[in-house]
């Protein structure tokens, strides 16, 4: 037996393979990091999902309003397909054609808050259409701005989500995600368009509506100037929920014939992103404020509350350095346990962080962009260790370096939020596609997190805890 060794070390591992220009040197370093809570007054309203509820923030003992606006759908030269042929409904008073019933289906997703909590809503039909191509943010209110038709439609529902006429067995199926909870309002009581014409109910308005005015229906936009500008769902009452609202439903039911047999009907006019939703949020400004000046640690707060702003040491990550090439550049935030012991989990963190400049906080959403790992990152919260990591922006470091060198020396004058980013809570939209059997997600968009979230992470000026830091790795030739 022979034991053998040498003196070679692991680091000039293929040195002597290696041609001398592709020899590079490593260095690391680690500079502090500065934050602070940046309180926002609003968001833009664009979202996947609506909101509406009332509920108080455990945390501030605030309260947290939403409501909502929503328009309907119809897809281009859809009208031949709306309802059957005139002579073939039977639904007909002194030879009339009437809608049997119509309804309004706000269509749940999920919900914060106790189930059983009763609340007061108003709906109330829309009468100047709000238009598109504007961008619209959470303090909008769809009433100050005149678009509610004062001798309009207007009905009350006193709802909770959880509909205890249902029998337990049903209740499980619902809470189990087999389909949506809804409340539901009729609109059958007697209607009066703005033109003095009188109906029995709202929907025997639009079937008559569509075979008086076919083009009327051509597409959305014909429909909502026309017919249907829409609806505005109000909480006027009541303390405990918030409801996640997937689409709004307007539905409208007939009988038909065909054969020498009568058929029941039914037409559904959905709001969905192809059409304006807006959801309007309410909150004690001053509430949120005083929590975001404590300087102890820093707040990310939704809906449209607090978010965190850093500041980058831009300077002091490249001094010495400008010629090298930054590798890797990762900062972690910490969460930090909740001040109060909240039993009922109502305040939960928010999954998603999105890091954008200071600077395009507000372009970021309103162009629709996603993040291009450059000027923008994701970070997912980690249960484990508690925190959210951007593995490398080392892009963006280098991004904002250069914006500054070409700036000039007056740069960081006019610039002043030059290497500032801000935190801000979202929600992704993804697309799922699948060949060789692997399937790859895609983010399609990116929304302002509108459902109760709140989290403190360790920062601010006053922090007590071991100080934020970014790691830098270096590399340069040898």
């Amino acid at each position: 037996m022979a034991i053998c060794s040498c003196d070679e070390e692991t680091a000039n591992v293929g040195n002597s393979i290696s041609d001398s220009a592709d020899l590079f040197a490593i260095a690391t370093d680690s500079f502090q990091v500065s934050s602070r809570s940046l309180v926002v007054d609003s968001v833009i309203s664009r979202s996947e999902y609506s909101y509406l509820g009332r509920i108080k923030d455990p945390e501030t003992g605030s309260y947290i309003t939403s409501d909502y606006m929503s328009q309907f759908t119809l897809l281009e030269n859809e009208s031949n397909a709306i309802f059957p042929p005139k002579d073939s409904v039977a639904s007909l008073i002194d030879n009339e054609i009437v809608a049997d019933s119509c309804v309004l289906n706000v269509v749940v997703n999920k919900w914060q808050g106790d189930s059983l909590a009763a609340l007061k809503l108003s709906v109330f039909e829309i009468g100047n259409p709000v238009e598109e191509g504007k961008t619209y943010y959470t303090n909008f209110d769809p009433a100050a701005k005149g678009h509610i038709r004062e001798d309009g439609l207007h009905e009350n529902k006193i709802f909770s989500i959880v509909n205890l006429q249902l029998s337990d067995s049903l209740r499980k199926v619902q809470q189990s995600g087999s389909y949506y909870e809804y409340v539901s309002i009729p609109l059958n009581k007697e209607y009066t368009d703005k033109d003095g014409n009188t109906y029995n109910n709202y929907g025997t308005y639009l079937m008559r509506t569509y075979y008086a005015h076919p083009e009327y229906f051509k597409n959305s936009y014909n429909f909502i100037h026309k017919v249907c500008p829409g609806f505005y769902f109000k909480i006027t009452d009541g303390l405990g929920l918030m409801n996640e609202v997937s689409r709004t439903q307007l539905m409208i039911y007939f009988r038909g014939k065909e054969g020498g047999k009568t058929y029941v009907g039914s037409k559904t006019f959905n709001g969905t992103e192809e059409v304006l939703q807006t959801t309007r949020i309410t909150n004690d400004k001053k509430t949120v404020a005083r929590l975001a000046s404590d300087n102890s640690c820093t707040y990310l707060k939704t809906p449209a509350g607090i978010f965190t702003e850093v500041t980058l040491p831009i300077d002091d990550i490249k001094r010495n350095h400008e010629n090298d090439t930054i590798t890797s550049a990762k900062i972690v935030f910490n969460k930090m346990n909740t001040q109060n012991d909240l039993s009922d989990n109502l305040l939960q963190q928010p999954t998603q962080l999105l890091m954008v400049e200071k600077d395009s906080l507000y372009s970021f959403f309103e162009n629709l962009k996603v993040t291009d790992n450059k000027t923008s990152y994701l970070a997912t919260y980690s249960s484990t260790k508690n925190t959210y990591t951007y593995s490398n922006i080392s892009n963006l470091i280098n991004h904002l370096y250069k914006k500054k060198q070409a700036g000039g020396s007056n740069y960081t004058a006019t610039h002043p939020n030059w290497n500032k980013v801000v935190l801000v809570p979202v929600k992704t939209v993804t697309t799922s596609s699948t060949s060789y059997y692997q399937t790859t997600t895609t983010i399609t968009g990116i929304n302002n997190e509108m459902s109760l979230t709140s989290v403190r992470l360790v920062g601010g000026s006053e922090n007590a805890h071991t100080p934020l830091h970014i790691t830098v790795i270096y590399s340069r030739n040898q």
